[in-house]
């Protein structure tokens, strides 16, 4: 059924300046962010460390009104459920490649008050979601291998996200990784609806217009 599902673009703010970080996420929501997509990695499940829930706690004392994305880049997502929740995430996103009992890692999160997402690298295949999508509020697929700011943009991914459009036609379903202007077509023809983008939108002159010409494409494109 179309309709149910609506544009949604949460800016990446692992690009933005930490240092600055409460002002950065005032500043994207300001030029029209939907969410904020948070990437949280532990330098083992991928190579790079970025930052855990006590700064996710700190952002939401002073950015209490936007709706926060976890995304967990992590081997045991299920150690950092309530810590993240405490913090006041509102959505959970974590990957499957480590767990071995998805449904329960899902179940888990739901029980601590938030929403859920999982999320599949590039090469795993996107059935494996039969197992478990309805425990899921979001599939997220990956459109670079998690872990690096600035890799390109895999159009192979575009098969997944039509997949899952085409057998789960009320889910949302988000993309990661190179997302922009330049990539949005395909994302929005392929069916995503959440939509990540990190410098496309963090380093643009104009955030506001880029958020604006990226959520009308994806509007669009669910409308036909």
């Amino acid at each position: 059924m179309p309709g149910k599902v609506t544009a949604k673009i949460g800016p990446s703010i692992l690009n933005a300046d930490l240092s600055q970080l409460s002002e950065e996420c005032r500043r994207l929501l300001d030029s029209g962010a939907d969410y904020l997509h948070l990437d949280v990695m532990d330098g083992h499940f991928v190579p790079n460390l970025t930052f855990g829930h006590p700064l996710v706690k700190c952002l939401r004392a002073k950015v209490k009104d936007a709706f926060f994305e976890t995304h967990m880049m992590v081997s045991k997502p299920q150690q950092w459920i309530e810590p993240m929740a405490d913090a006041g995430v509102d959505q959970y996103t974590f990957h499957v490649e480590p767990v071995e009992d998805v449904p329960l890692v899902c179940r888990k999160i739901r029980e601590a008050g938030m929403k859920v997402g999982v999320a599949l690298k590039p090469g795993t295949p996107v059935e494996v979601v039969t197992e478990y999508v309805n425990e899921a509020d979001m599939v997220l697929v990956m459109t670079v291998e998690p872990g690096f700011g600035g890799q390109k943009f895999m159009d192979s991914m575009m098969k997944k996200v039509s997949w899952l459009r085409q057998n789960y036609p009320d889910l949302d379903i988000e993309v990661d990784g190179g997302v922009g202007p330049s990539t949005i077509n395909a994302c929005a023809e392929a069916g995503a609806n959440m939509i990540v983008s990190g410098t496309a939108v963090i380093n643009a002159s104009d955030p506001a217009k880029v958020i604006k010409d990226l959520k009308c494409t994806v509007n669009n494109a669910l409308e036909k």
